[in-house]
């Protein structure tokens, strides 16, 4: 079996063949800046690297090593070079340390995780990585390519890079050329990126450390290489993010871990696209994010989220609305009603490694299934063929094996519990008719009775959530 994926380094689909022979894969993926709540927006890329992880492990059988960084120091809160970063700001805010912050927003985002099914294996934070960053500094120092502005900044130089901005296309680099910023009047060249800064000396900052050069604090980009290479060597297989990291982060990563090391760094980037509303870009810099916490609160499964997310191809936009969630949730419980009513008395398979790639090669019944998925992770085509055998299942040949194989695709590389029985909640009989009393009182729009009917729910612990043409009961 061979996966074909669209390598952003070569703008094409290509095969993929691990680094090493022993049948081990190393993945990094650029983590979030703890400095509040991830957005749906993030939460699209760790949703597509966990099924890249997936299909890698469960179906193409390597090892994986999947590393996630944390970063918990130093982050703009805007694009120009100010003194003030994310973190430093909400401690402000919040009236806590900027330790505290970066605690309490790291451990949402592994709930987060945790909730979406979402697994990864190291998760190594930047303010615990400190020497490596430093050593890799030196490194680039050593070999005259970097140059320091006094008390301000040591810069990367890009002009000694030979192939500055390979990810990116020529007309790209072109333009980021032409328009490129130039804060500092001594920085070289347009493109030079800050490795790391010095601390003011006029006060304080909550996060910094002793270095050879004086008193500092990382920049985003030497963290991730630093730490990407201390666990995953310094050549390992996949970098993956959202496609907006390419022209500054990802170019500056190669460009400083490749004269680092001198040789290439990484041989596959994957890059998802973005998540946007419908009437425009998700930005915090907007006050237009939405997180997991808000799908919760109005009472959506997290996992209906993630079937939203699968319904669209990883490398094309996609647009959020709660309307479209809400008509996926639907989809999404009735799909899975299906799925165990059609499974109640069949005797499902417990596929094996040896099952599935004699069913892949022989293209036995459901095969289908798991090309869609070495197809560049084509989740589009795969959610809508599971649908298409699960409601035409009596013309399906060998039907219990193809529901075998959806299983272990859900089971294994999915994970949206599709065969798993919702947990039952009783709710009392008196409630369900003050409910539905308060419905039919808003089809005759009689506003008031049916604000009193909610009141009486909510005073007995019970919560009415309205959708567009139904309704659903929950407890508080």
């Amino acid at each position: 079996m061979k996966l074909r994926i669209f390598n952003t380094l070569w703008r094409e689909k290509q095969e993929f063949k691990p680094l090493n022979p022993e049948k081990w894969v190393w993945i990094y993926s650029c983590g979030p800046t703890v400095y509040s709540k991830p957005h749906i927006w993030n939460l699209r890329a760790y949703i597509f690297a966990h099924l890249l992880r997936n299909v890698i492990e469960n179906i193409l059988w390597y090892k994986v090593t999947h590393v996630v960084n944390i970063t918990d120091v130093w982050h703009l809160t805007d694009d120009a070079d100010s003194w003030e970063d994310k973190l430093e700001k909400a401690s402000k805010q919040e009236n806590k340390t900027a330790w505290e912050i970066a605690k309490e927003y790291e451990n949402i985002f592994h709930n987060y995780l945790k909730k979406l099914n979402l697994k990864f294996d190291i998760f190594p934070r930047a303010t615990e990585h400190i020497p490596e960053q430093i050593q890799m500094v030196k490194m680039l120092e050593e070999k005259w390519y970097t140059y320091e502005i006094p008390e301000d900044w040591i810069y990367m130089d890009t002009s000694k890079v030979k192939d500055y901005g390979k990810l990116l296309p020529k007309w790209h680099l072109e333009w980021i050329l032409a328009c490129a910023r130039v804060k500092n009047d001594k920085k070289k060249n347009k493109t030079d990126f800050a490795l790391w800064k010095f601390s003011p000396k006029d006060k304080k900052r909550q996060m910094e450390w002793e270095s050879p050069w004086g008193i500092w604090f990382p920049w985003w980009h030497i963290e991730c290489s630093a730490m990407s290479s201390k666990y995953l060597w310094e050549k390992f297989d996949i970098h993956t993010w959202w496609i907006d990291h390419i022209p500054v982060h990802h170019t500056n990563e190669i460009a400083q871990s490749e004269c680092a090391f001198w040789h290439e760094w990484v041989p596959y980037w994957l890059h998802n696209q973005f998540l946007n509303l419908k009437n425009g870009k998700m930005s915090k810099s907007l006050w237009n994010v939405i997180t997991l916490d808000d799908i919760i609160q109005k009472w959506f499964d997290p996992l209906s989220f993630k079937y939203f997310i699968y319904l669209a191809h990883y490398r094309s936009i996609q647009d959020f609305s709660w309307e479209d969630l809400q008509a996926t949730e639907k989809a999404y419980k009735k799909l899975k009603n299906k799925i165990l009513q059609v499974t109640k008395n069949a005797k499902l398979k417990e596929l094996s490694q040896k099952d599935i790639e004699k069913i892949y090669k022989n293209k036995e019944p459901g095969w289908k299934l798991i090309e869609y998925l070495l197809d560049d992770l084509d989740t589009v085509k795969l959610i809508a063929e599971i649908n298409k055998i699960t409601w035409n299942i009596e013309k399906i040949e060998d039907k219990e094996q193809v529901l075998s194989v959806i299983k272990y695709l859900d089971d294994k590389v999915l994970k949206l519990d599709l065969f798993k029985p919702e947990k039952e909640i009783q709710i009392p009989e008196n409630i369900k008719k003050l409910a539905e009393e308060r419905w039919q009182a808003k089809k005759e729009k009689n506003f008031e009775l049916a604000d009193k009917l909610r009141e009486e729910v909510q005073k007995a612990w019970y919560k009415i959530i309205d959708k567009k043409d139904w309704y659903e009961i929950l407890p508080i």
